[in-house]
């Protein structure tokens, strides 16, 4: 039996192989955003103490009650901790990390509504939901996934989503062309 020593047997396992970590991108604003969950908690639960203290009605209940409502609200504002490879997009939550192989992408969403979504599925079922904004605001996270994409592509695994992705490179194009207006002062 033949044992090929090649690094893109491991491509088609499933699970993206984790490659160095100084190779990997991540989201350059995720601490600060994070910190700007903690302190939107935090203010609400000192505004709620605050209140009831000084209506004089706080008990160890509704303290307690208060407390639970700072942290539901720092568990729907804390962001999701993006970071990508070489084969790979990874989404990190509280409780959950969500993995896709971006050379093998199957299709690419866009899903509207309050917050817009991008949706990436690979061929093996998997699932990963970011908010374009982080592609925006990280050139690296981007330019990682358009050029998987582009392997998905030529694979001729991308059924679905060239044209979302021409929408977001042109909204990534668009928002770093005024950001340099805006620099060099030629707004």
């Amino acid at each position: 039996m033949e044992h090929r020593n090649d690094a893109r047997d491991d491509d088609l396992i499933g699970q993206p192989a984790a490659g160095p970590l100084e190779e990997a991108a991540y989201d350059r604003r995720w601490a600060r955003d994070l910190f700007d969950s903690v302190r939107c908690a935090a203010v609400l639960l000192g505004l709620l103490f605050l209140i009831d203290w000084g209506a004089g009605s706080l008990t160890d209940q509704r303290a307690a009650l208060w407390l639970t409502l700072a942290v539901l609200l720092f568990v729907v504002l804390c962001p999701a901790q993006v970071s990508a490879g070489e084969g790979w997009l990874a989404s990190r939550r509280l409780l959950r990390i969500r993995r896709v192989r971006t050379d093998l992408l199957v299709s690419v969403r866009c899903l509207d509504g309050v917050a817009q979504r991008l949706v990436l599925r690979d061929v093996f079922g998997h699932r990963v939901e970011i908010d374009p904004q982080v592609l925006v605001g990280n050139p690296d996270l981007w330019h990682r996934l358009y050029e998987d994409a582009h392997t998905s592509l030529d694979r001729g695994t991308l059924t679905c989503g060239e044209t979302v992705l021409r929408r977001v490179a042109e909204r990534i194009d668009r928002e770093n062309a005024a950001t340099v207006f805006k620099v060099s002062g030629l707004e």
